[in-house]
């Protein structure tokens, strides 16, 4: 009996000896798009955007006007003549098109490539603020629901947004 009692006890004191855990989340999406260098990437992105569709309604509009010079024209060629000029005609908006799609999708892999460097630097920062802060867990808030409910004063997400766009005005 007093091996049981003395076994309890210390099972007690040290179970009382351990360090409390701190435990903190942040809404994910809301740091990733409050993070300034986001916002200026994506101002930035839009400016190419814009000009490439632009580019793009110009390079129709020209190929539109051919096509309607072309349909004026045709009645007064040659069969012959008129199926070669609307071959070439085709050709050369599917070379277009081709051409368009190509920059289109280097800009949108240009685009997803900077986006994930710039969550992976988030993710980065909060590791690191984390231990600096002595967190033992930082969970992520997102619609998915990995974090269901937490209390707001638990909630950092405000103070990882000031600190990460604090530390990135500093780069």
């Amino acid at each position: 009996m007093k091996n049981i009692f003395s076994v309890l006890i210390c099972l007690i004191v040290l179970s009382s000896c351990q360090e409390p855990q701190k435990i903190a989340f942040i809404d994910n999406s809301k740091v990733v798009n409050e993070f300034q260098k986001k916002v200026n990437f994506e101002k930035r992105f839009q400016t190419k955007v814009d000009a490439f569709n632009k580019k793009a309604d110009s390079l129709d509009k020209a190929i539109q006007m051919e096509a309607q010079l072309f349909q004026s024209k045709a009645n007064n060629m040659a069969r012959k003549q008129a199926e070669s000029e609307y071959q070439a005609l085709l050709q050369k908006k599917q070379m277009l098109d081709y051409q368009l799609k190509a920059e289109e999708q280097s800009l949108q892999s240009e685009g997803q490539k900077k986006i994930d460097t710039l969550i992976k630097e988030v993710k980065e920062f909060v590791k690191d603020y984390g231990k600096t802060n002595g967190y033992t867990y930082i969970l992520g808030a997102n619609d998915a629901g990995s974090v269901m409910y937490g209390t707001e004063a638990n909630d950092i997400t405000q103070t990882i947004i000031d600190a990460l766009n604090a530390k990135s005005k500093e780069e």
